[in-house]
């Protein structure tokens, strides 16, 4: 029996997320943008909250995405604790701003993605169509 894809057909292409960020309006944009475009969304304010979701079931999630700069846990580290499970979803970082030190540590971490704030909705699903092949739901181009 082969594993199935998430994203094979319709009734199955919708995107479980995990979204970790300590900004609550920017939360809200974020998961109004992607439950419009049909994914289920489970947000978080910091890190360690998200760890403790991820860690009790990394299977629930096909994307984890992450603010850098939060307090409890910072993305680095959430990243760092996420890459210990056997998770294999994928990880996309949202900063304003990463040094080039840090941004080498998320590369040797795997991110797939790092993408800066201020995030836009045609920036957000470029994203998701490079990670989980293009048009990854939308059921409505247009949306």
């Amino acid at each position: 029996m082969q594993p199935t894809n998430p994203l094979s057909d319709n009734a199955e292409r919708k995107l479980r997320v995990l979204y970790a960020d300590d900004v609550p309006e920017l939360r809200e944009v974020v998961r109004i943008m992607l439950m419009r475009d049909g994914h289920q969304v489970e947000i978080v304010p910091d890190g360690a909250l998200a760890w403790e979701r991820i860690k009790t079931h990394p299977n629930d999630y096909d994307l984890l995405i992450t603010d850098h700069h939060m307090p409890q846990m910072n993305g680095l580290d959430l990243v760092r604790h996420t890459r210990t499970l056997p998770y294999s979803g994928k990880i996309m970082v949202f900063s304003s701003e990463i040094s080039n030190e840090v941004q080498e540590k998320y590369q040797q971490l795997s991110v797939d993605l790092v993408l800066p704030k201020p995030i836009y909705k045609n920036m957000l699903f470029k994203a998701l169509d490079a990670m989980f092949g293009e048009g990854h739901i939308r059921p409505n181009p247009s949306a």
